[in-house]
């Protein structure tokens, strides 16, 4: 299989768990504006008031439709990121379980980031650490 053959079937991959991350992370924000019971139950126990559970959807939309949106991508993957650290210290806050609880957040970063970084092969260069540098 030649070079850009494999390099576009990496960008489907890239695309894929772009799409998925987007749609889990689209649904948590639906659930939390819509305030569901089960929603509202997990945001008592991690220590939030009530209200916040809807702030916490708005801010958690904004931060998908940034990520969603191919100009915006990587700001919104970096906003992704520190929303989801949020989320890693409210679950260590209350000595959530590890790899099912605590860790979750940071396999979904994983996923946003790896999905933005097989979709552009430039950052993929620039995370590597070979990124082109201007010759003179």
């Amino acid at each position: 299989m030649s070079a850009p053959a494999r390099g576009k079937i990496w960008q489907r991959v890239g695309l894929v768990l772009s799409v998925l991350a987007i749609a889990f992370l689209a649904f948590d924000a639906g659930a939390k504006l819509a305030q569901l019971a089960p929603v509202m139950e997990a945001t008592a126990q991690l220590g939030f008031p009530p209200a916040s559970a809807r702030w916490l959807g708005a801010v958690l939309l904004i931060c998908v439709l940034l990520y969603a949106w191919p100009a915006t991508a990587v700001l919104g993957a970096l906003l992704l990121t520190a929303y989801l650290g949020g989320a890693v210290a409210a679950h260590l806050r209350i000595g959530s379980p590890v790899f099912s609880h605590l860790l979750f957040p940071v396999y979904v970063a994983a996923v946003v980031w790896a999905g933005l970084a097989l979709r552009r092969p430039p950052l993929m260069r620039l995370l590597r650490g070979q990124a082109e540098t201007p010759t003179s």
